[in-house]
């Protein structure tokens, strides 16, 4: 069990930390009983997305969210477990299993309607892998994120920024596996398959970044389109996940790759274009990560840390407001923006690592604190 705390209560920064140990059942049962307010919160903002994205009732939600536990009982049902934990940690009627099946297969449900953004980067360095992002998503989610770890016995322990309520997001385990995640709008959906936050959850449970392709492969791959940036001590991959099957991308001669929300070499699925900044902010994350490995005399190393790419690559304002700090664009209706920045840090012979930035890096200043993984 664990209690939710303030990780620097002196800064007047109010983010959640959980600490979840024990049985699947267990452990998502401290998460429900902790971060009961956010998660009952977090239900009712996606009721309003639903509605207004795709014009799906809550009743519809749930009839969708029936298939995907039906799919989920079948392939990892320590999964639902954690999901039935969570339902009753909540403890009140109006919440069910298949209320934290929606969120956890939010993404899918709204058959491929998100406008979310984030920005991806991968970097193989002679002695450290770095893997790290920008998450944009709805303004109005970013009161309810915290930072949670997970120990259960005989797996990796975890350490994530979560949306409370799901059970399986950004961040690294003990066995330096880290992951990222970028949205991208394809069409088809398969209810037979996982939804990708499960996926993101079943590689942060494997020991290297090879078992988890292998796991994620084993599960049938992803219920929808989506990227999944994925590292560990030896390098990155990204992996373009689909329906029809996946496409995996290499680092390239700077050991560099980035990815942002649109496939790059997946052609099997139909993508309409929907978010025009997003090969503007592919290349100009290269470009920037370029413009820094030539500044100074540094050796690359020592000039590629986190808050060298908060400061750069992330903190980057062109093509606002579909930035790689990304503003609410006030031409659509919706508020979209940057909710945070990690940075997480690989090296062989030490403990993985990670630094977490709340908020639009561009808007943060030095004085503003950044959260450390595992604390």
């Amino acid at each position: 069990m664990g209690n939710p705390s303030s990780i620097a209560p002196d800064t007047g920064v109010d983010i959640a930390r959980v600490d979840l140990k024990g049985t699947p059942y267990e452990e998502s049962l401290s998460h429900g009983t902790l971060l009961r307010t956010q998660i009952l919160d977090q239900l009712h903002i996606y009721r309003g997305i639903f509605q207004t994205t795709c014009k799906f009732d809550w009743a519809r939600v749930r009839s969708v969210a029936s298939e995907y536990h039906e799919t989920i009982a079948r392939l990892v049902p320590d999964y639902l477990e954690e999901m039935r934990g969570i339902a009753d940690g909540v403890g009140t009627s109006e919440v069910d299993i298949l209320d934290i099946v929606a969120l956890n297969a939010r993404s899918e449900i709204a058959l491929g309607q998100w406008d979310d953004g984030c920005t991806a980067l991968s970097w193989k360095l002679e002695n450290k892998q770095i893997l790290a992002q920008n998450w944009d998503w709805r303004t109005s989610v970013g009161k309810n994120l915290a930072l949670a770890s997970i120990c259960q016995d005989d797996k990796p322990d975890i350490w994530m920024v979560i949306e409370p309520g799901i059970i399986g997001k950004i961040g690294f385990n003990s066995s330096s596996v880290g992951v990222c995640l970028n949205a991208i709008r394809a069409r088809p959906i398969d209810t037979r398959l996982l939804p990708i936050h499960l996926l993101l959850r079943a590689a942060l449970e494997s020991t290297s970044a090879s078992v988890a392709i292998a796991r994620i492969e084993e599960l049938g791959g992803a219920s929808s389109s989506q990227h999944i940036l994925i590292a560990d001590s030896n390098g990155g991959i990204g992996l373009e996940l689909s329906p029809r099957g996946g496409v995996y991308l290499k680092e390239n001669l700077e050991g560099v790759i980035v990815h942002t929300n649109h496939f790059l070499e997946n052609k099997l699925v139909n993508e309409p274009p929907w978010l025009s900044g997003s090969s503007i902010r592919l290349n100009r994350a290269y470009s920037l990560c370029e413009l820094l490995s030539k500044n100074g005399g540094e050796e690359l190393s020592s000039k590629v840390t986190p808050d060298a790419l908060r400061r750069t690559v992330f903190a980057d304002t062109f093509n606002s407001p579909q930035a790689i700090c990304c503003v609410p664009d006030p031409s659509r209706p919706e508020s979209v923006e940057t909710l945070f920045n990690i940075v997480m840090t690989f090296e062989k012979g030490k403990f993985p690592r990670a630094e977490v930035l709340m908020g639009r890096p561009a808007s943060c200043s030095r004085d503003d604190p950044v959260y450390i993984m595992p604390w």
